[in-house]
């Protein structure tokens, strides 16, 4: 008998220590059966909460976080977890039917179109983009249609590119796709890392005549609709000849960027219909060769090197994006603090929006085109919040070595602007391919009242 008891014991002890290996640093782990899970909702029905303590977050330093953001000139916040919502800022009643221009998010959106072409085999991510582009002048010589989709995707084109003057003719252009083809290149195609802006408008374009249909009309076919997000309750401005901008002026409320968020963090579904498919999910995520923080027109924690935006100046630091964040976080990215950030391995998605707010001597991290301090500073304190997970803390942001280089050709380059202007001898802003091009500020002013 005393043997017997002295076997239990050690069976025991065995059983408690192959469970405390399982519990990670930083406080004891919840069961994921005693976090409350959250059914992601409708279209009319709104997010359903939980509290901090049933999502294992310690209530007074996730109210902390928020608050702190709050400061950072945010129109909105909200934290979600297990598809819960656990907080929001003071303002997000107020700003909750509030359109943003989502700017540089689109691009991620113009992704996520991308994955659903491919999920219905209209294309390829390494087909060229001269399949499906038509023919003729103005629409690329053999090198420009030899681009791929997947360097498109990865921001590798080569084209040229400067971020204002490529915006510069917002509303007046008479085709992006064709603007884009007549940059010449300055790097071989899928050797370097440069954000340029008409890139994911031409890739918009491909994915619209690969699919044969309006990209705004797919867009709410086979991915507005299914999450919610229901036809006239937003704005994309469209270019002269009816595209939609691909680049931003993608208009939506904080819980429609919200519903775009979480279906990236369920791994592409949506109340049981995959919408994306999951293989392209997680593949936005992953960092490419050319830059450590950068996936499929996704930003990404995993990887070092990290390259900005060319404005002021393309600055490459050598380090995570968000250092005080797990590895495995992602995010949509807009000028301002326009953010859905998702962080698989904690089930976790923060939503914000907002103008700018992070405190930097750095120009480009000023201006948020660099790995900025403001979400440094925010997922430190968020991540002291969590309770069954640690994330090691890297301090209090230090700053990064300061670029002084404000060379405006980086960024309002002349010559991109004239090629925007004058694209090729049959298209210019006042005439393109034999007419004077209304049809998309006619399709503009009648979805105006979506954003009104």
């Amino acid at each position: 008998m005393c043997r017997s008891k002295v076997v239990l014991g050690a069976v025991l002890a065995m059983a408690s220590l192959a469970m405390a290996t399982l519990i990670p640093a930083g406080g004891a782990a919840a069961a994921p059966d005693q976090q409350k899970t959250c059914a992601l909702p409708t279209s009319a029905a709104k997010f359903t909460k939980a509290t901090a303590a049933q999502e294992d977050l310690d209530a007074a330093k996730l109210r902390s976080a928020v608050n702190q953001l709050s400061l950072r000139s945010r129109l909105s916040v909200r934290v979600f977890r297990n598809n819960c919502l656990v907080a929001t800022n003071a303002l997000a009643p107020v700003t909750d039917q509030v359109h943003n221009d989502l700017w540089s998010v689109t691009k991620s959106v113009i992704s996520m179109l991308t994955g659903i072409a491919v999920h219905d085999g209209k294309l390829r991510l390494d087909d060229p983009i001269g399949k499906y582009l038509p023919k003729g002048v103005g629409w690329g010589d053999a090198a420009h249609r030899a681009i791929t989709i997947r360097q498109l995707l990865t921001q590798t084109s080569g084209l040229d590119q400067a971020i204002l003057s490529e915006a510069a003719t917002l509303a007046l252009d008479p085709s992006l796709p064709q603007e884009a083809l007549a940059q010449p290149f300055t790097f071989k195609p899928g050797t370097k890392f440069q954000y340029f802006q008409l890139g994911p408008a031409l890739l918009g374009y491909v994915v619209q005549r690969a699919v044969g249909k309006d990209l705004l009309d797919y867009a709410q076919q086979r991915l507005f609709t299914p999450i919610g997000i229901e036809p006239g309750s937003y704005f994309w401005l469209r270019d002269r000849s009816g595209l939609p901008y691909g680049y931003a002026h993608l208009f939506l409320t904080p819980p429609q960027l919200a519903r775009l968020a979480l279906l990236m963090s369920n791994d592409g579904a949506w109340r049981g219909h995959q919408v994306i498919p999951a293989s392209y999910v997680q593949a936005v995520a992953k960092p490419t060769a050319t830059n450590g923080c950068y996936g499929l027109l996704f930003w990404t924690n995993a990887g070092i090197p990290c390259t900005g935006a060319d404005i002021t100046d393309a600055q490459t630091l050598n380090r995570r994006a968000i250092p005080s964040a797990p590895t495995d976080a992602y995010e949509m990215n807009g000028t301002g603090g326009q953010l859905a950030i998702m962080i698989p391995s904690l089930h976790m998605t923060v939503v914000t929006t907002g103008y700018f707010g992070s405190l930097s001597l750095d120009p480009p991290v000023l201006l948020g085109a660099a790995p900025d301090e403001m979400q440094w500073t925010f997922f430190r304190g968020l991540m002291k919040a969590v309770k069954d997970a640690h994330v090691a803390d890297p301090g209090p942001y230090r700053g990064d070595p300061i670029d002084l280089n404000i060379d405006p050709i980086n960024y309002l380059d002349p010559a991109v602007l004239l090629r925007d202007v004058v694209t090729n001898p049959h298209c210019n802003l006042l005439v393109c391919n034999g007419t004077v091009p209304t049809k998309g500020l006619v399709q503009n002013l009648q979805s105006l009242p979506g954003l009104l």
